[in-house]
């Protein structure tokens, strides 16, 4: 099948987006055909002519609209000498937000934002009367914590930012608005605290986000792929977390974040290894216990990445690197098998990531179900056929089960690819494929740099000990006096 290139032309950014004059029949018309716009005439005492309002329905609260700009217009008496709308926009209604308006396009935005548009004598307002409907603050489902909090980001993007307000109760906590999304319009807040994090930083990143022309941002996806270079990577460079402890915490290190309307999760960057092989609850845990822990995810990041691949290379090019008594035992349970060892392991490391895949798309229940059944009923029943050897099940089970010590969902997913592309090495040429394809992943990780900061930059430097970013160790914290140098922080000194 020959592949067609297709040229897109570049589509200019239509401004204004809405064209027209500001009337009463303009913003009918731009609505017409939409069920949840809803219209009122109301005429109070003494005025000659009605006041026409129109809202849409669902982004308004009833109670607000007929609280704070229905009820003051019953009983509005504009005094002689003063218009309409500068009797309104002062104290007529019970609204703080109130707008005077001078564009089709602002009245508009201001419509599917929440608000109501009031077109008088002269003159158009509106006000802010938005439902603010959201799910309750409740518990992280991913990242649970016993010794820590316990709330969790939501979809809305201002109670989002108050739970940050809550921990970083200083001035200094800035917070700038972004508009993206031709169609979504969605509001993004850049978030830093300024005079730890470096100045350039969040220049750099909110560049990155003026630059973003899509139709919309809804997934956290969209947001990763505009800001990170090169794109060419499976493992992720922006930290996505449910919980804003750790968003703080990457604050308090000189990082920024990020928080989006209707994604209920902030993302913190730069981001580097260390940060997606540390759990939250790391800082609540003694320091040699969460040291212990750190070493365990990195034995077993090796493991998940290494055990398949090699057993592939010493099944089938290097027997003489196994003990006899072990190598007996492989052959005589490879004995009855018709398929290569690499076959054997390469298709059951498939078959994991299907019966992986299915029990996360499935309701939990039935999820459940399809583990056990594919992982009891199904894997005995091949060892029992002899379509695979039980040595090769052994394998794969404790690659795939020390893959899920990895505290981050992103990082864990890049780590099943590569577990898989070393396997395919190792069965080519044995060991020596398997070290070249570690070369070649350790110099790719080696390569990726984002906004000046190495991504293996823990195991780049000399250990500071009065830094906790150690690679493999956490200090005691009070003697973690300094933030990381590679995130180039306008304050080094975190503890005097």
């Amino acid at each position: 099948m020959s592949r067609i290139s297709v040229h897109a032309p570049h589509h200019p950014r239509k401004t204004p987006s809405v064209e027209g004059p500001l009337t009463w029949e303009g913003i009918c018309a731009l609505f017409e055909g939409c069920a949840d716009f809803a219209v009122k005439e109301q005429t109070p005492p003494g005025w000659k002519e009605p006041i026409r309002i129109c809202w849409l329905e669902g982004m308004v609260r009833t109670e607000r609209l007929n609280d704070y700009v229905l009820r003051p217009l019953a009983a509005c008496r504009v005094p002689e000498g003063v218009t309409p709308g500068d009797y309104l926009e002062t104290g007529g209604v019970w609204d703080q937000a109130v707008r005077r308006q001078e564009s089709l396009e602002e009245t508009a935005s201001a419509l599917v934002s929440g608000s109501c548009a009031l077109f008088l004598p002269g003159a158009v307002l509106t006000c802010a009367v938005e439902t603010e409907e959201k799910r309750s603050v409740s518990q992280p489902d991913n990242e649970t914590e016993v010794k820590g909090a316990k709330d969790s980001f939501v979809e809305s993007i201002r109670t989002n930012t108050s739970l940050l307000r809550r921990r970083l109760r200083t001035p200094h906590l800035k917070i700038q608005r972004h508009i993206i999304g031709r169609q979504t319009q969605t509001p993004v807040e850049l978030i830093w605290i300024d005079g730890i994090a470096d100045p350039a930083l969040p220049k750099r990143v909110a560049e990155k986000l003026a630059d973003i022309d899509e139709d919309g941002v809804i997934t956290t996806g969209e947001l990763e792929e505009y800001l990170t270079e090169p794109r060419r990577t499976v493992f992720p460079r922006v930290l996505f977390t449910e919980r804003p402890d750790r968003v703080c915490q990457g604050l308090l290190e000189g990082r920024v974040a990020l928080v989006a309307d209707g994604i209920s999760m902030g993302c913190v960057l730069p981001g580097d290894v260390s940060q997606f092989l540390r759990a939250p609850q790391d800082r609540s845990y003694h320091w040699l216990a969460a040291t212990a822990l750190l070493m365990l995810r990195y034995l077993s990041l090796i493991v998940t990445l290494l055990m398949p691949g090699f057993y592939i290379a010493v099944a089938t090019f290097h027997v003489e690197l196994i003990p006899t008594q072990l190598a007996i035992s492989i052959i005589a349970s490879e004995q009855d098998v018709p398929f290569p060892t690499a076959m054997e392991v390469i298709g059951l490391l498939i078959s994991f990531e299907i019966l992986q895949e299915a029990g996360l798309r499935l309701p939990k229940t039935i999820g459940q179900s399809v583990s056990i059944i594919g992982g009891l009923v199904v894997g005995q029943a091949a060892v029992e056929a002899k379509i695979v050897s039980p040595a090769v099940v052994i394998v794969v089970a404790v690659a795939g089960i020390t893959g899920f010590t990895v505290p981050n969902q992103d990082f864990s997913n890049a780590l099943r690819l590569w577990r898989l592309l070393l396997s395919v090495f190792a069965s080519m040429v044995g060991v020596f494929g398997l070290t070249m394809g570690g070369a070649f992943l350790v110099a790719h990780l080696a390569g990726l740099n984002d906004f000046g900061v190495p991504y293996l930059w823990p195991f780049s430097r000399a250990v500071e000990l009065d830094t906790e970013d150690g690679p493999v160790l956490r200090q005691p914290l009070p003697e973690v006096k300094l933030r990381p140098a590679e995130l180039h922080p306008g304050n080094r000194r975190r503890r005097w």
